[in-house]
């Protein structure tokens, strides 16, 4: 008999034992709809590899890994080319997450994974509301007359929790009607304090990493220059952690556009940070 030990795929210091977890990781490989460098699919498994390579211990959060009890439960498998099948596929996993009292970290793939994650959620948590950190506003009704696309997931989730009860960090890029929503419904945060609105609110934070900057983040389908820095992105996590976070989300890590792994090592970091934040 082989004696091992053998090498884990799954994220270090995660809970093999999915009942007596809190949180619940779910890798979403899916890129189906990107409107420019495809890839994000491949980011969940390169991420759970380079997690190896992290400390347990956050020195800004002052806790470890093992504090947090989240479990990683692998990927998903998705039936190629087919967005609606995947976006049902999402919504019934992670709502078994909430029938059975836990919380998500979605790890995708392509922003659009967030749609079905938050109509999940929204039939156990009331309340709702959103957190969103983006280089774009992803506030467009469709893209190139496709309804479901990455470019939209934010207008479709105003649909269920309300346009009122979204916040938007980082936004840099987007239509022109994109930004005369954000003006009518005062979503653009520029200060901590544009999200102490939300303290009775159950909060789901969703990360694009494009809101990171190009020289941070090269690793991206659609990177935009004049982005925030780790330590700024970090700094509002760690004013998160006074919220109630009821799930979350990283999103549209590109591993291929960065050959030198550092974009993989960058988004395994944002991970454990807003891991310590929940």
């Amino acid at each position: 008999m082989l004696k091992g030990p053998f090498l884990d795929r799954n994220w270090m210091a995660q809970n093999p034992d999915y009942n007596s977890s809190d949180i619940v990781m779910l890798g979403l490989p899916f890129d189906g709809t990107v409107s420019y460098r495809s890839g994000s699919r491949f980011a969940p498994e390169q991420i759970r590899l380079a997690s190896w390579g992290l400390e347990e211990y956050s020195p800004v959060f002052d806790k470890e890994l093992a504090d947090v009890n989240f479990h990683d439960a692998g990927d998903l498998e998705f039936p190629l080319g087919n967005t609606y099948k995947t976006l049902e596929q999402i919504r019934e996993n992670v709502e078994d997450i909430y029938k059975d009292g836990k919380r998500v970290f979605g790890i995708g793939g392509e922003h659009l994974v967030t749609l079905p994650e938050i109509e999940a959620v929204s039939k156990y948590v009331d309340n709702l509301a959103i957190v969103h950190f983006d280089a774009h506003t992803d506030l467009r009704e469709e893209y190139l007359g496709e309804e479901m696309s990455h470019s939209a997931v934010i207008r479709h989730c105003s649909k269920i929790v309300g346009a009122e009860n979204i916040k938007q960090i980082g936004i840099r890029s987007g239509m022109k009607e994109e930004w005369e929503f954000m003006k009518k419904y005062n979503t653009l945060c520029h200060k901590f304090f544009d999200i102490d609105c939300f303290k009775d609110k159950n909060i789901f934070v969703t990360v694009d990493l494009d809101c990171l900057d190009t020289s941070i983040m090269p690793g991206t389908g659609t990177p935009e220059a004049g982005g925030m820095t780790f330590k700024e992105l970090n700094e509002w996590f760690y004013y998160l952690r006074d919220f109630n976070i009821v799930g979350a989300d990283v999103v549209e890590l590109a591993p291929d556009y960065d050959a030198s792994g550092a974009s993989t090592a960058v988004a395994t970091k944002v991970i454990r940070e807003l891991l310590m934040a929940m």
